[in-house]
């Protein structure tokens, strides 16, 4: 679902995501790609996982599954998620961490609740985002960092603070491993307080994870809406409700060329989204040490999907 606006808006599109369940009531929005909107630079997706609260013994269980030609970006905002990869990486994402996965040519990696997490029940809410890798990269041997929360730069000011998770923004930038022109930040505004937003990428989108935004024209925008910016545009944040606003700023540089998508899958080219699907059926993945189940390849009709 999606708001068109007139044109001299600042906004190419307004998105209102699908919401998932999986299971136990956990609900993932996802807000790209959508049918108004496939991509934002090299964003081709972006979920926002809960917030949840899992009781006793419940938690997350996303099982080992694959990726190509992408790095995956986890950051949550509460609660905490155990990853586990085929590289052996074992690592524990808290809020305000950076998991930045590079698929390349393939990986697997499983997402959990960590077992002694899971006892007493435990909160979870974050962001997930898919970049897609530039041609010449897509087939580089995987790779995987975790970026602690105190290694990140953070913007602050009167209200306002933004934690650069990936590239350069605000004249900060991030240690993570980009390998294409974009940025992704965390903003946190309390009641009243504003941030100019720059058009300093030409793609540029703001997704609202809590709290209501106001974009200086009197419009009010609630949680769980990615708000698309045309290109140019600079704006005024401003936290509009009686609690803080919460905002995942992101953009960069549009892709070199168009990329597919299917599945876990992105890649320049459909058939090598294919042989990926025929390399996870038949089970020549890499495995993630010591777990042995494994997400089956879901019945896709067609073909990969083209972006843009």
């Amino acid at each position: 679902m999606a708001d068109q606006l007139n044109d001299d808006h600042p906004l190419e599109v307004v998105v209102v995501p699908r919401t998932h369940d999986l299971g136990d009531q956990f609900e993932v929005r996802r807000a790209l790609p959508s049918r108004e909107r496939r991509m934002v630079g090299p964003f081709v997706f972006l979920d926002q996982m809960g917030p949840h609260v899992f009781s006793a013994g419940k938690g997350l269980d996303v099982r080992p599954h694959p990726h190509i030609g992408l790095a995956t970006v986890t950051y949550l905002f509460d609660g905490e998620i155990l990853h586990h990869d085929s590289l052996g990486s074992l690592q524990t994402i808290q809020p305000g961490d950076v998991n930045w996965m590079t698929a390349g040519k393939g990986i697997v990696h499983s997402e959990r609740t960590a077992p002694e997490t899971r006892q007493s029940g435990s909160a979870l809410f974050g962001m997930q985002c898919w970049v897609a890798l530039p041609e010449a990269h897509e087939e580089d041997e995987p790779d995987f960092l975790h970026v602690g929360k105190s290694s990140l730069p953070v913007e602050e000011g009167e209200g306002v603070s933004a934690r650069i998770i990936a590239g350069c923004f605000l004249g900060h930038r991030s240690p993570a491993p980009i390998l294409s022109d974009l940025f992704q930040a965390d903003v946190m505004l309390a009641p009243g307080a504003t941030l100019q937003m720059p058009a300093e990428y030409p793609e540029q989108a703001i997704y609202v994870a809590q709290g209501v935004l106001d974009i200086g024209r009197n419009e009010r925008y609630d949680a769980g809406q990615l708000l698309v910016l045309k290109p140019g545009k600079s704006v005024t944040l401003t936290a509009a409700g009686p609690t803080s606003t919460r905002l995942m700023l992101f953009g960069g540089a549009p892709m070199e060329s168009s990329r597919y998508l299917s599945w876990n899958f992105v890649s320049s080219s459909a058939d090598r989204i294919e042989q990926a699907k025929e390399d996870w059926k038949a089970g020549r993945f890499p495995k993630v040490p010591g777990e042995s189940d494994f997400i089956p390849l879901p019945d896709i009709p067609g073909k990969p999907v083209r972006y843009p």
